[in-house]
């Protein structure tokens, strides 16, 4: 949920279009669906930008002809899965390694735990709560009755400071948009407090329990509510037994309309917190107000949107932050918020040469954790800063977690790794000792699988680091698949899914690139791979993949590549740039069109990675990478399963759509390159496990195809 508009000169043709159809594949016996193709051209800085199926932009749902595109398109893919041997194999396998016992880490409130729980194969995961740290656990929300299709799924959710309320969201079908419900917690009877219009918003209760604060949009207009972009987010308060139509307004930027508003009530309760962002970038200002003094007004602290401020806690007055300002690999700063005016910062831990990832106040510590070359450290200090030591993590791998309250003795943290499903841990403040809390058993060894981590270089001679994983007794040359995601300060951390033990126990590798664009070395490594620089994402990705072929991994048409959103974006970019790299490729939900990005739902929040359109210097270095305007017929192209769905309005499907139809329009060779478009799924948010089942098992049947990979039963 990271975060101008491109005024372009579009010349019209008439309302008639030419009917066009890729020619029949000699290697795949089927033919593309005829596609309707437009003269509709953009003229931007003198370069006239044709956009042949502008169409595939409307709405699925409200165009009809959209509609019967779609339904062509799936029927001409669903032919060609399930004619790939692999696949049941792999339905098969996935649906054992996925049937395991899953936990997501407590959240403590009212000496009760609140947590979720999927007991393997239900579509969703159901909350519960126990009354105690090992007390018997009950369910609390149970969400897989809530549709026939297990695609409407609970979202955020918080409870109360005396754990007698649990306000939390409903997601359906994929979209991000949210419906806020209350619940009581002892009888399970929902309460008549229904909030709309949410989305990109948090929850935040008063102390006493009187009612919360959250983040809404104004209503869309009708027939917009999935396509129209979103501004003028503003923090309102509900009281628990009013309508939402008496929420008061809490805060607002309506001369800033692209600003958006986060909000949080310190563990005190007495401050409200507001963040406000415009873009996906961390720069932030911060807006507090005293809700111990009735009538206090908004005071902004931290002005400008220059820096990033994120709280990690409070003691009275003193505030302490994770901030980058003079710090691009971050450190920890204090502020006193009881003398008037401009606040004054207190250094407390300084910039370290690991990357500090996030910091809180649990037990009275600062727990703070750090990524060294992208595996977790976490470290603990005194309030003054003083360093106490480390928590002893059981591995190399990634932990998360470490919420609480300022006084609270315990805390819970996740670890994982690509071979170690995610484990929660409690952790005793006072003894500085762990203990695991919930621990999974699966349907495999994970001792069978090796990671390791190799350092090469990028064309500019940058050193960029790539983990690796096989199954033991895997050598290469072998089927392998190379995922990253490269953009919006992300950092692609070592993290376990079960899906992808079904492809490494049939002897395939699996290589995660930690290229520039994320947040794995900070800001630097950020701002090296985007805006103006963003070629150097492609350029790291592209010499992975060349890393992995020169060094024995993988050989001759057996590499494929996946990235979703902005990783589809990337998969899309390097396939264009070098098809000669790969042989297959599943670029998904991807950000295909870079021209028109910004006009849709949260793309206007993405200029702080891409550019804006609508200035010529980006226009220029977006119009050289943008995947659909950049497909050149003439050359072979990898098989392509680009996928979405039609209801993601993070990242409208009309990318999608446009990119497919170009790639099927164009004499790219005889591998096919179809799409895979889902119905009732967003961007990948409260997906029910059926779907990841079917959608993964046709990936990894589609890219063991065209690898060579002979898909065998596991007993």
């Amino acid at each position: 949920m990271r975060r101008s508009l491109a005024l372009t000169l579009t010349v019209l043709a008439a309302p008639a279009f030419a009917q066009t159809s890729a020619p029949t594949s000699p290697m795949t016996s089927f033919s593309y669906p005829a596609t309707e193709r437009g003269t509709t051209i953009d003229e931007q800085f003198g370069v006239k930008v044709a956009d042949p199926y502008r169409w595939l932009e409307n709405d699925v749902r409200s165009d009809p002809k959209v509609a019967a595109w779609v339904a062509d398109e799936n029927k001409v893919t669903d032919a060609y899965l399930a004619t790939l041997p692999g696949r049941d194999i792999f339905k098969a396998r996935l649906t054992q390694l996925i049937n395991y016992e899953r936990f997501g880490t407590p959240f403590k409130k009212g000496g009760r735990y609140f947590y979720t729980r999927n007991s393997g194969l239900q579509n969703q995961a159901v909350l519960y709560v126990r009354d105690s740290v090992g007390g018997e656990g009950r369910v609390l929300i149970d969400p897989n009755g809530w549709s026939k299709d297990g695609a409407t799924a609970l979202g955020e959710w918080l409870p109360s400071e005396d754990g007698k309320r649990l306000v939390y969201t409903i997601q359906d079908g994929g979209t991000d948009w949210r419906t806020v419900k209350v619940l009581d917690v002892d009888t399970g009877k929902m309460l008549d407090d229904d909030v709309e219009w949410v989305k990109f918003s948090g929850l935040a209760w008063a102390k006493d329990g009187s009612g919360f604060y959250y983040s809404r949009f104004p209503e869309p207009a009708e027939g917009k509510k999935f396509q129209s972009t979103n501004e003028n987010q503003a923090v309102y308060f509900h009281k628990l037994g009013t309508p939402q139509s008496a929420d008061p307004l809490v805060y607002a930027t309506p001369d800033q309309p692209k600003r958006g508003h986060g909000v949080q009530v310190t563990d005190d309760g007495k401050w409200l917190v507001i963040t406000t962002t415009e873009g996906t970038d961390n720069r932030y200002e911060v807006t507090v107000i005293d809700l111990a003094t009735p009538g206090a007004k908004p005071r902004t602290i931290f002005k400008g949107l220059e820096n990033q401020w994120s709280l990690a806690g409070n003691v009275g007055s003193k505030f302490y932050w994770v901030t980058n300002k003079d710090a691009p690999r971050l450190r920890i700063v204090a502020t006193d918020l009881s003398a008037p005016g401009d606040v004054a910062l207190t250094e407390v831990v300084p910039q370290d040469k690991a990357v500090l990832d996030g910091a809180g106040i649990v037990g009275g510590k600062l727990i703070a954790s750090y990524l060294v070359d992208v595996k977790s450290e976490v470290r603990r200090y005194a309030l003054d800063g003083k360093p106490e030591g480390t928590v002893a993590l059981p591995g190399i791998g990634s932990a998360g977690g470490f919420g609480g309250e300022a006084d609270d003795p315990e805390t819970f943290y996740s670890f994982t790794s690509y071979n170690t499903p995610s484990t929660i841990y409690r952790y005793d403040v006072a003894t500085g000792k762990s203990s695991v809390w919930a621990q999974p058993k699966v349907a495999f060894d994970p001792a069978n699988y090796v990671v390791s981590q190799i350092f090469y270089t990028s064309k500019d001679g940058t050193r960029v680091p790539m983990f690796i994983v096989r199954k033991k007794g895997t050598s290469g040359p072998a089927p392998t698949l190379l995922y990253a995601y490269g953009g919006f300060n992300i950092s692609m951390e070592p993290a376990f899914s079960a899906t992808r033990i079904a492809w490494l126990e049939q002897g395939g590798v699996y290589a995660v690139a930690n290229i520039r664009g994320g947040g794995e070395y900070g800001k630097p490594w950020h701002d090296g791979g985007r805006l103006a620089n963003k070629q150097n994402v492609f350029d790291d990705f592209i010499a992975a993949g060349e890393y992995l072929k020169g060094h024995g991994y993988t050989g001759k048409d057996q590499l494929a590549v996946m990235g979703g959103s902005n990783g589809g974006l990337l998969i899309g970019a390097v396939v264009n740039q070098r098809p000669d790299l790969f042989a297959a490729a599943l670029p998904q939900v991807g950000v295909m069109d870079m021209l028109r990005f910004d006009r849709f739902t949260a793309g206007r929040y993405w200029v702080d990675d891409y550019g804006y359109p609508s200035k010529e210097a980006d226009f220029r270095v977006l119009y050289k990478y943008s995947p659909y305007h950049n497909i050149r017929g003439g050359r072979a192209y990898p098989a392509i399963l680009a996928a979405t769905a039609d209801t993601d309005d993070r990242v409208v499907p009309g990318h999608t759509f446009k990119y497919t139809a170009m790639l099927q329009s164009m004499d790219l060779g005889p591998k096919p390159h179809l799409v895979r478009i889902e119905t009732r799924a967003g961007h990948g948010s409260g997906k029910p496990t059926d779907k990841i089942i079917d959608e993964t098992a046709s990936d990894w049947a589609f890219i063991a195809k065209w690898t060579g990979m002979t898909v065998k039963p596991v007993n």
